[in-house]
């Protein structure tokens, strides 16, 4: 027998009981740990009667190739609490949502959210995909720092901001025909979730 073929012969050999040994006398602290994996988020398969992952049904874009189905039907489960809009303005500002997209969401660094034109669409399961998901061009992804109820609160608030009175707002501001009666009350004097609301006379003039 050649000498390589008896070194593997005692390799062989001495490898179970080996292994054994080395199992029994490792420290406990220096076993090699299985990194845990997070579980893999549904986007909201506990909303829209229980459809496990029904959020990745919602289209982000009004453009589709071809015929495509409906959008599922997605409720905001906080729609009508009368506290969800004060809630989501707290958050709004506590989560400095206010740097990028300005008081009321009137719009800076980031686009406006007090007009009802979003590019990712303007339902609430367009805005929560949006807020949970991240968008490119400087929206960070919430779903990892916000739980659910949060997001839907941030939801019902940008919502109604978003309710803008055309018919009231749209005239210009030209003598004739006449400029605006009223104008909106600037966020630092007024704070509330209606802002649309809270207005004063307007004088000719100055600026809204």
């Amino acid at each position: 027998m050649s000498l390589r073929a008896s070194i593997l012969s005692l390799l062989l050999l001495a490898a179970p009981n080996g292994a054994a040994i080395a199992q029994q006398t490792l420290p406990q602290s220096q076993e090699a740990q299985q990194p845990a994996l997070a579980p893999r988020p549904n986007f909201g398969g506990s909303v829209g009667n229980g459809r496990p992952g029904v959020f990745m049904q919602v289209p982000v874009s009004h453009l589709h190739p071809g015929a495509q189905p409906d959008p599922p039907q997605i409720k905001n489960p906080v729609q009508g609490d009368p506290n969800a809009e004060q809630r989501g303005m707290t958050y709004y500002v506590n989560f400095n949502c206010v740097g990028c997209h300005a008081p009321n969401g009137g719009g800076g660094m980031g686009p406006a959210l007090s007009n009802n034109l979003f590019t990712y669409g303007s339902q609430p399961e367009n805005i929560f995909l949006s807020i949970y998901q991240g968008r490119p061009n400087g929206m960070p992804a919430w779903g990892g720092v916000l739980p659910d109820s949060v997001i839907w609160d941030l939801v019902t608030y940008i919502g109604r901001i978003s309710n803008d009175p055309n018919r009231q707002w749209g005239r210009t501001f030209a003598a004739n025909p006449l400029s605006p009666e009223i104008e909106q009350v600037p966020s630092e004097q007024v704070s509330t979730t209606d802002p649309w609301s809270a207005t004063k006379s307007f004088n000719f003039g100055q600026k809204p």
